[in-house]
């Protein structure tokens, strides 16, 4: 049946314009507009006040379209599209799949702490010869400044080694029987301080490599030195510790006599406000920068039964310093001077390392809480060795036996990565020890996995 229609009918100004009927019933999905009472059903759907029936359908057809639209199949109050909100099993859901990725984000970083344990390196990554290197414990020869240069004292001479370059470079030559003791970069790496046998302190532009200027105050060999800004703290045979100024001409500003023996080690917190000292007489004290002149210390420690050489300071926790002990001490001691209370403090852990074992020298590990320590003499197989050990458990994660004789002095790369040891076998071996742990292909892969699907916006 075909129909005849105006050929503007579906124009959108003939449907505006007054209206006309059509006797056309239009598609099934898409309906005539003109077959639509558009203000009746606004009226239906905008009206609260009255409600408008339509004459063509009688009460009992109304009444039951009411109670299909009402009621459920049991006869119970029921309402077609209403708002509910999310269901309460949804929510659920949401929670329980929240769980679901905590647990796998926590066996997947209990599985990579296991994949990715600490391992030491098999050997060396180099080594330099290093002949006349004096076989004293109590001395403190080597020191790797900021500028990445290793100064390092043979003998009667001092060199200067350039980690980049690899080249060498020999500072000075003491004279008439004199010899380097002490070594040590200041912070800017402008000057090298070398302390000398004869009670003598120099200063030495690295730049230039010329002499700066001779600081006295010492009656003795100078054993130990460090630089805390323009502050050079200096530990002697005499038993005292002076501060100098290296910028004012008279250079003495403090002067300490508390150790009743030789100062072996002294060592700077990261922050420049405490200053920790070890002396022959195996006794450690703790001093306030702003109350050195005083004479007054903050603690004593006199847990250890022989010198105190080895001495550092924890790069994250401020207030912690490790110790180790000479002969017949074998002994790592962590101390918290924060929590001790008065002036005579005990350790708030010890490591037995070995009865008869030197530690000789501590480093800490800037990029994982370890500890390295260098040993010496000893009865044991352990004698000679390298170790590192987890912190706080302190447990060991492994040894290494290179040298050939005892471990004198350990210092640490700028980056925190190397760590070069010192040995009376007249070698210097480097060791890549502290750098952080590797990630493989797969396990890159299922971290991406991981961090994807937490951060996936689809609920």
């Amino acid at each position: 049946m075909m129909w005849n229609l105006d050929s503007d009918w579906y124009s959108p100004r003939s449907l505006l314009s007054s209206p006309t009927h059509y006797d056309f019933p239009g598609d099934r999905f898409i309906p005539n507009r003109s077959l639509m009472d558009l203000d009746q059903a606004h009226s239906l759907l905008t009206n609260r006040t009255r409600k408008i029936e339509n004459p063509n359908f009688d009460e009992m057809y109304r009444q039951k379209v009411d109670e299909k639209l009402s009621m459920d199949s049991e006869g119970r109050p029921f309402r077609m599209l209403v708002f509910r909100g999310s269901p309460k099993s949804s929510r659920k859901s949401i929670r329980h799949i929240d769980k679901m990725r905590e647990e796998e984000a926590m066996a997947f970083q209990n599985s990579t702490n296991q994949h990715q344990s600490r391992r030491l390196p098999k050997g060396e990554s180099r080594i330099l010869d290093a002949p006349n290197l004096k076989n004293d414990y109590y001395l403190n020869i080597m020191d790797w400044g900021k500028n990445n240069i290793l100064a390092v004292a043979l003998g009667s001479e001092l060199y200067l080694w350039n980690s980049e370059t690899k080249s060498v470079l020999k500072l000075f030559q003491a004279t008439g029987g004199d010899y380097p003791t002490s070594v040590s970069w200041s912070q800017d790496s402008q000057f090298v301080s070398a302390g000398f046998s004869s009670s003598k302190l120099q200063l030495w532009d690295a730049e230039t490599s010329k002499p700066v200027r001779c600081l006295e105050g010492h009656d003795g060999r100078i054993a130990t030195s460090a630089w805390n800004g323009h502050i050079l703290t200096s530990g002697s045979q005499d038993q005292s510790i002076i501060n100098h100024d290296v910028r004012a001409r008279n250079n003495v500003i403090s002067q300490i006599n508390v150790h009743q023996e030789e100062v072996c080690s002294l060592k700077w917190s990261s922050r420049g406000n405490i200053l920790a000292s070890g002396g022959n007489e195996n006794h450690i004290y703790i001093w306030d920068s702003a109350k050195m002149s005083s004479s007054t210390f903050l603690h004593r420690f006199n847990d250890h039964c022989a010198a105190v050489k080895a001495l550092a300071w924890c790069p994250y926790q401020s207030d912690i310093l490790a110790s180790g002990g000479g002969t017949q001490d074998g002994c790592i001691k962590i101390w918290n001077f924060l929590r001790v209370k008065g002036r005579l403090g005990s350790a708030v852990s010890s490591l037995a390392v070995g009865s008869e074992i030197v530690v000789c020298g501590l480093e800490w590990n800037r990029h994982h809480k370890e500890l390295l320590s260098g040993h010496g003499f000893s009865t044991s197989t352990c004698q000679n060795q390298l170790c590192l050990w987890k912190y706080p458990s302190m447990t060991n994660v492994g040894c290494l036996n290179r040298h050939a004789s005892r471990i004198l002095h350990l210092s640490q790369s700028p980056d925190g990565l190397t760590v070069v040891s010192a040995g009376a076998d007249e070698t210097l071996r480097f060791w890549d020890v502290f750098g952080p742990p590797r990630k493989d292909a797969s396990e890159m892969s299922e971290l991406d996995s991981l961090l994807s699907l937490k951060i996936s916006p689809i609920r």
